[in-house]
């Protein structure tokens, strides 16, 4: 993905000129293997806003000596320095080019009071800027190398789905816990390096509390089992929700689930290129609401996935912003009665021209196990 790399570190540079800035320095771990591909754990990056190719100075990455090899192999095409205190080097390499970098952008959202001072004293007479969310704001629109990351995460996740199922792992008589473990190992099986998130398994009464933790509790016949989860592939974070029943569904199962399968097509046709997010999330609500159940929809409808698991744009009242293409986000609306159980049913899609595309394949058609 250099090429890939090579085209966010240009289009970083053109939000830097709009804001009048001579560099930016980019600190969060998370950013700069956006920019660069790195995966260590300790780097800094800064990139400079002139047009010129990075081969010509246009970027300087610094890591420490652990990661020299690793630098090496995921950084080839930037001029690298190798130093403890990446960011501080790089504040000095600023000061000691007076003339190149007068008023350098920093990430504020991720400097501590303390690490700010530093980098004040680093950088000499330059003047750092408070630049926050510049690389956050290019990391919402996905690139079609970033969408290929996350489509296989949501297979991974998917063909785990299946298979546990297919493998009557999920039946009554095991534990919250037992599931939950078994599904992260099948999508280890199918590719990823592990779960995006700590996996949600609950069942029964346990359903109706959105993020309950999976427990010893033992799944039994008649219980509703919600599964939010996700596989981390290259990175990439995939996030989806099913909900089961163990034996025939109830008729109250039956009609809250079609609930919020009605709210979650809403949503998911909702997701359209322009759109206000609070718009989006409105759509399924109102389905909720005017059911008589708009007090059991406690979270709002989705978020942006990518690098991290809950990233912009948030679907919800309190959004905002618009949808745009290539944006990937998940439709994720519920209905949770206390003491009783509750219904999740979510998906990751991408934002195309016309219909959104669906990366979470799973049927959302009531399963009963």
């Amino acid at each position: 993905m250099p090429e890939s790399h090579a085209r966010r570190r240009h289009a970083l540079r053109s939000s830097l000129r709009e804001r009048e800035l001579d560099a930016m320095l980019v600190t969060d771990l998370l950013n700069i293997r956006y920019l660069t591909g790195f995966t260590g754990s300790n780097a800094a990056l800064l990139v400079h806003a002139a047009d010129d190719p990075d081969a010509e100075g246009g970027t300087v990455f610094c890591t420490d000596g652990r990661y020299l090899a690793q630098s090496e192999d995921q950084v080839p095409e930037l001029e690298r320095v190798i130093e403890r205190a990446s960011d501080l080097a790089l504040a000095g390499r600023v000061a000691a080019e007076r003339a190149r970098y007068r008023r350098v952008g920093f990430e504020s959202g991720h400097v501590t009071v303390d690490a700010r001072d530093a980098l004040d004293d680093a950088a000499g007479a330059a003047e750092l800027v408070r630049a926050p969310g510049l690389v956050e704001q290019l990391r919402l629109v996905k690139d079609e190398d970033e969408i290929d990351a996350l489509r296989m995460a949501c297979a991974a996740a998917d063909r785990a789905l299946a298979e546990l199922i297919e493998h009557g792992g999920l039946r009554a008589g095991r534990t919250e816990l037992e599931v939950a473990r078994d599904l992260e190992a099948r999508m280890r099986d199918h590719g990823a390096a592990g779960p995006s998130f700590d996996t949600i398994v609950a069942a029964g009464p346990n359903s109706a509390v959105p993020h309950h933790r999976p427990d010893d509790s033992v799944l039994a016949a008649g219980d509703f089992v919600k599964m939010d989860f996700g596989a981390l592939v290259d990175g990439y974070h995939s996030d989806m929700t099913r909900t089961a029943v163990l034996g025939e569904p109830a008729d109250w199962q039956r009609e809250l689930y079609q609930l919020v399968l009605a709210a979650q097509a809403a949503g998911r046709a909702a997701v359209q290129v322009g759109a206000d997010v609070r718009e989006v999330d409105a759509a399924a609500r109102e389905v909720i609401t005017e059911a008589g159940y708009g007090e059991r929809f406690l979270h709002g409808l989705g978020h942006g996935v990518g690098l991290e698991i809950h990233e912009a744009p948030t679907l919800s009242q309190r959004g905002a912003g618009r949808i745009a293409e290539r944006m990937a986000v998940t439709v994720e609306p519920g209905v949770y009665l206390t003491g009783r159980g509750g219904v999740r049913i979510e998906d990751t899609l991408v934002v195309r021209p016309s219909t959104p595309e669906l990366l979470t394949l799973t049927t959302r058609e009531l399963v009963a196990v």
